[in-house]
Formats: structure tokens, sequence, C-alpha cells
């Protein structure tokens, strides 16, 4: 049986705890303490929050490259939807919670990486009642980014339909916490030993990947992206529309999987790789098989937007 031990005896076992993956934190808050620590060892989420034992919350993933952080506006402007659409708000201001988030990144002595911001319902109890919790809580973490190789972009990757489906209307369109069938469509990409998941709605329209948006070039040269109805809106997706304005015509439409066997180019667009191509899909080739002109024009431009327009931190 385990013993009992007084707090001493209880923190000096959790400093000497195994920390996996410890070596990729850079630092982090906690708004109940209101301070920024560097010790992964320290970084921990009180279990009766029931941003845990629930999935009662929502969080922005951030980039920052070369000292400067991309689309803060978009991210929190998403980010103070979901909490409205789950009735929840942060323990402080949302301005000062992005004062935070570039205060965490400087303190994580890193030019390079991800910012995850994370508001939860609070500690209060193990029910499932919202009103337990008096205070929600805020945690912000700076994590070393770890980019595909370059190979990935010249070559493009590949994606399969997964057979999780995609979440319900109300629910997708929400950043909660809540990832399972992300999860789930991510466990069984790296079973079948393909890149990317892509899920389809009920009424077998494409909906998105398993934390990317995913968009084609049509046979007219137009891009297509796939109604929002059961998707996410992603903050790069919609950076992208607005770089492309003037080389290519725009159009959101319902998007069948037949479609992608005559498209030119298929692609992902989210935070972490920016636009990467797809160039095999359920092990067929998407147009010619290598990354399209569109796939690498947009590249290109989000990383000359991330030099020109990210936020100094």
């Amino acid at each position: 049986m385990p013993e009992i031990v007084d707090a001493d005896a209880y923190v000096a076992r959790l400093l000497a705890a195994p920390r996996p993956g410890g070596e990729n934190l850079l630092a982090f808050y906690e708004h109940r303490l209101g301070v920024i620590g560097t010790d992964p060892r320290l970084l921990l989420i009180p279990l009766d929050d029931h941003l845990v034992h629930r999935g009662d919350g929502v969080f922005e993933t951030l980039k920052y490259v070369d000292g400067r952080l991309y689309q803060v506006a978009p991210h929190f402007e998403r980010m103070e939807r979901s909490a409205a659409a789950i009735h929840l708000a942060p323990p402080c201001p949302w301005g000062e919670v992005a004062d935070l988030t570039l205060a965490v990144c400087r303190a994580g002595r890193a030019d390079t990486g991800m910012v995850r911001v994370i508001v939860g319902r609070g500690p209060g109890g193990f029910g499932i009642d919202p009103a337990e919790c008096p205070v929600p809580s805020l945690t912000i973490v700076a994590y070393r980014f770890h980019p595909r190789p370059a190979e990935a972009f010249e070559k493009g990757v590949t994606a399969f339909r997964t057979s999780i489906p995609a979440k319900q209307n109300y629910l997708a369109r929400i950043k909660s916490i809540d990832y399972l069938p992300n999860v789930l469509m991510k466990r069984e990409a790296t079973m079948r030993g393909e890149d990317y998941p892509v899920c389809y709605d009920d009424k077998g329209f494409l909906a998105e990947g398993a934390t990317e948006n995913i968009c084609l070039v049509d046979a007219d040269g137009r891009f297509v992206v796939p109604e929002l109805n059961n998707a996410l809106r992603g903050t790069t997706l919609m950076r992208a529309v607005e770089l492309l304005a003037g080389e290519a015509e725009v159009v959101f439409a319902p998007v069948r999987e037949e479609a992608i066997a005559t498209a030119r180019e298929m692609m992902i667009l989210g935070t972490t790789n920016d636009c990467l191509s797809i160039v095999r899909y359920n092990g067929a080739p998407v147009g010619d098989g290598k990354p399209g002109p569109v796939s690498r024009l947009l590249k290109a431009r989000i990383l000359a937007d991330i030099a020109k327009n990210g936020t100094p931190i």
C-alpha cells in the first residue's frame, strides 16, 4: 500500500517523478499563482478542474517564428467566440490574456515556438454542473516548435478518408478541449501509415482534418473551401483566402469526395504547417502527384506575412 505523506514529502516525490516531454516546455503561466514558471516539473492543472475530467474549456494554439507571434487578433477573437458559446469567460480581461501570452513567449527565451492558451471552467469538484466552479482557470504554455522537414513541403504528403465522422455542427465550430474525435483520427492515420486523415459529415461532404482545414484547387483553377458547416473556421485558412486575393477565384462550396479525383491540388492549412500539399489521397495521386503552384504560393506568402505582420514578442 502507498504511504501517506505530508506536503513536503509529496512535493519531493512530485519533483522526482518522470516528466516525459519536459524538454520541450519553455515557460508557463497559471492564473491562480499569477507567476510564470520554467521548470516543467511544476506544470500542473488541478484534477478537479472541469477542464480535466469534463473537457469543459476552450483553447487556442499560436505560433511564433523569429520573434514574431502570428495571427494574434484572429486567434483571440475566435477564442472569445468559443468561450462565449459555452458560457465561459477567462478570469481576467481578454486583452490581459493576450499580454500574458506574449510575456510567456518572452520568458521561454526562444525566438521560435508554439504557445497554447487554455481557459477552463476551473476547479471546484468532480460533478458536471459548472456552478460548482467559482473561478475559471487560465493556463498558458510555450513549447518548442518541431516543424515538418523541408522534404515534406518539397514532395508533399498523403491523406485518406478516416472512419471517424465529422463533429456535430455546433461542436465543430467551437475550439473546445474535447478533441477525442480528432485524437482518434490521428491514431487511425498513424496505424495506417498515412500522414493526414480527412473526415466527412453525415451527408457525405468533406469537413476537415484532425487539426487542419482541407482545400482544393478544382479542374477550373478555383480555390475551393469546403463549406464550414461541420468544420472549424481556421485562422490560417481565412488569412490564406485574403492572401490569394487577385490570384485565384475563391469559392466556399460543399465538396464531395469524388471532387478530389479531378482536382488539380489538395492541401492542408493550419497553424503548424501553414500550407502543405497533399499529393496522394486514398492511395491515388492528386493532380500530377506533386505539390502545385497554389500551395507553394500560399506557403511562401504565409511565411512572408509572419515576418511582416507578426506581433514582436
